[in-house]
């Protein structure tokens, strides 16, 4: 039996602990395909190459207005993505924005400024001058959880984050009295709701900053958006039984409500994937997840021995590109590819376990292939989750 205990520090008392992790129901025969690990070499500086053009949300594709990453490195999002992006899965308004970054010149846009920025909420963007631009956080980000309830952080396509090798980037806690409490339910609150839009997120770690994850990002509670965004070369510690999340990890979303990724890409070609104990891409526990028009490719979970960890072995190596855990929720992938990720424990591609076997998953228009490693596939390759999970697969390729 897997058993996760998620102690979070709640708003009416010292600490409370959450259940997590669910039964690991161990079986199957091993995925074989090609497929190249995912290095580990850091990004190049500089945001990625251009995206495919924008598209209006009932045409599917980009979320309009959202801007083609300049630079070099892979483009944000799946190019064959078709599906449509609902009202609420797009981009945010950033015309009228409470801060901006920067006077029009490179040496403006400073470590700094970004951490005061995002310190301060609102809506943020950037003037940096016309090139991209690769800003180094001498220190994380860190949401305030007073400062919204709507907080945007938007790269306009040319601006690139980087933790330098050293730290995670963004940091959102609701349950964090650090960054003030703001609702006697810290573990269930609407606000701050965070976009982070048109941005790249390159070298994040958070290797040895705590035991739960989220090299580029890590967010508890209250409401998280990733539109037209790259992940690149992120990474946290690289074994243990349930941390996780290079690129994302995440926590306790309002109501239940999913975290939207749309039109990004994790990795997208050798040199370029995150890497973790598990989760190369995202990872979370008690999270539904609706990836849209999003590519998943060349990242890694480097654990070994699952979780619980088998004896003698340090834990994880599940979900190459994704991590689930928890309870009820859904896992939507709609005009989503993902491909060319390794594990060494379970689930090449997904790993999905559902404590109380009410969770599913719903595929639409989706790739999922040439994953690697790993063993525990009772109903597709690739996939491992318990055999009485519901998956709807649709118009979509899974081999």
């Amino acid at each position: 039996m897997m058993r996760r205990s998620l102690e979070l520090t709640l708003c009416l008392s010292v600490a409370a602990v959450l259940g997590a992790c669910g039964d690991d129901e161990r079986g199957g025969g091993e995925t074989t395909g090609a497929g190249g690990a995912g290095a580990a070499s850091a990004a190049e500086g500089g945001a990625g190459a251009g995206d495919a053009g924008a598209g209006g949300a009932g045409a599917g594709g980009t979320t309009p207005g959202s801007p083609a990453h300049a630079g070099g490195g892979p483009a944000a999002g799946n190019p064959d993505g078709s599906c449509a992006v609902p009202a609420e899965a797009q981009a945010a308004d950033t015309s009228s924005p409470t801060t901006v970054i920067g006077d029009g010149t490179p040496e403006s846009c400073t470590s700094e400024a970004v951490v005061a920025a995002v310190a301060g909420g609102g809506v943020i963007t950037f003037d940096c001058g016309p090139d991209p631009i690769t800003i180094t956080l001498e220190e994380t980000a860190k949401i305030f959880n007073d400062t919204g309830p709507e907080i945007v952080i938007d790269g306009g396509g040319l601006v690139t984050l980087s933790g330098g090798g050293a730290r995670r980037i963004l940091y959102m806690n609701t349950c964090d009295e650090a960054q003030v409490w703001t609702t006697p339910n810290c573990d269930n609150q609407d606000h701050p709701r965070l976009t982070v839009q048109n941005l790249t997120f390159i070298e994040g770690d958070s290797t040895g900053d705590d035991d739960e994850g989220g090299g580029a990002i890590f967010a508890q509670g209250g409401r998280l958006k990733v539109v037209n965004s790259r992940f690149f070369n992120n990474a946290c510690d690289p074994t243990g039984p349930d941390l996780g999340g290079a690129g994302i990890r995440a926590f306790m979303q309002y109501e239940g409500l999913p975290l939207y990724v749309v039109n990004s890409t994790f990795g997208g070609a050798e040199g370029y994937g995150n890497a973790c104990a598990n989760g190369g891409g995202i990872s979370s526990i008690g999270v539904s997840w609706t990836v849209i028009n999003s590519l998943f490719s060349h990242n890694r979970a480097l654990g070994n021995g699952g979780n619980p960890a088998e004896a003698g072995t340090p834990g994880g190596g599940s979900g190459g590109a994704i991590y689930n855990d928890g309870n009820t929720m859904t896992l939507t992938l709609c005009g989503t590819r993902i491909e060319r990720n390794e594990v060494n424990a379970y689930g090449s591609a997904i790993f999905f376990v559902s404590n109380d076997h009410t969770g599913n998953i719903v595929i639409d228009r989706s790739v999922i292939t040439g994953n690697v490693g790993g063993s525990w596939y009772p109903t597709y390759p690739q996939i491992s989750n318990h055999d009485d999970t519901p998956i709807s697969v649709t118009d979509s390729t899974i081999e």
